[in-house]
């Protein structure tokens, strides 16, 4: 068996992604951002993600209460409780791996989902994002949990990361792919997974049935400087790229309750809510997990 010690080695050096006027502004996006619908729900247990969340709600949380400040936390702690079970639900599908083992979160964001994986398996992780900012916050975390020895973030090009070939057990996007053309995406995740290795993804993408995106998914698009794929573009980059899906799972009625709550935090909503619920609930936009292994 690979000694764990050996399955991390020394951090590459931060290098700037390629620079493409997109690129530029997704970047810049997210090293402005600080919204709290990603900070405050993070700061409950100090794993920060940017993604939504799946699963029943917990309605409770909306009763009246006496207190405005401690009914805001509930609301709070309930969306983040979403975020972190589809971060799990991901995790859950990476396996199974152990501490031998060696992942890639691409475009990580501020980490949450790398130290999630380490936590469940013991992995060693490298997570990459386009954004300076991200890469050190997300650095600094794991400094303050004691794993930054094990769960390393460069500030890279999720289609260019430099990482070695063939080295990684699994691989993942969670809201990411949609920044990027997926015939590059899944090209680099086939070169850094080894034969047999895991790649997942949980995404929104257009529901190609029904046309061309709709009115929501322009919105969508225009309110995140991103470009959401087709369904069926997924399935067709992935045979391109030696990635096989062996589960897929329709995540769209699961997603619902989080963006129905999310509606109703005033301290965290955004002006996208009702964009959401209305594309899942007209069936033109729908959200996936995808998990392929790498022939």
């Amino acid at each position: 068996m690979i000694d764990a010690v050996t399955t991390n080695p020394a951090p590459l050096p931060n290098r700037s992604p390629a620079n493409s006027s997109y690129q530029s502004r997704v970047a810049d996006y997210w090293n402005a951002e600080e919204n709290p619908v990603n900070l405050e729900l993070g700061r409950i247990d100090d794993l920060y993600h940017h993604h939504y969340g799946v699963g029943d709600a917990d309605w409770s949380v909306l009763d009246d209460d006496p207190d405005p400040k401690r009914r805001r936390a509930r609301i709070t702690a309930e969306l983040h409780r979403l975020e972190q079970a589809q971060a799990d639900l991901l995790a859950r599908h990476l396996g199974p791996l152990s501490p031998a083992d060696r992942v890639f979160d691409a475009g990580c964001g501020r980490g949450g989902g790398s130290v999630v994986a380490h936590l469940r398996y013991g992995c060693a992780a490298d997570g990459v994002t386009i954004s300076r900012k991200q890469a050190d916050f997300a650095g600094e975390q794991a400094r303050k949990r004691d794993i930054d020895d094990r769960v390393r973030y460069h500030h890279r090009d999720m289609l260019d990361t430099g990482l070695p070939s063939g080295e990684f057990a699994a691989s993942w996007n969670n809201e990411s792919t949609m920044y990027v053309e997926l015939d590059l995406l899944f090209a680099e995740h086939a070169r850094l997974l080894r034969r047999g290795g895991r790649y997942v993804t949980i995404t929104g993408c257009y529901n190609d049935t029904y046309g061309r995106a709709s009115r929501e998914v322009s919105l969508i698009n225009a309110h995140y400087i991103c470009d959401i794929h087709s369904r069926s573009e997924y399935f067709r980059a992935m045979a391109r790229n030696r990635l096989v899906p062996v589960h897929v799972q329709d995540l769209t009625a699961a997603a619902l309750p989080y963006w129905e709550l999310r509606k109703q935090a005033d301290h965290l909503v955004t002006g996208i809510e009702d964009t959401f619920i209305t594309a899942y609930e007209n069936g033109s936009f729908q959200y996936l997990l995808i998990a392929a292994d790498r022939v």
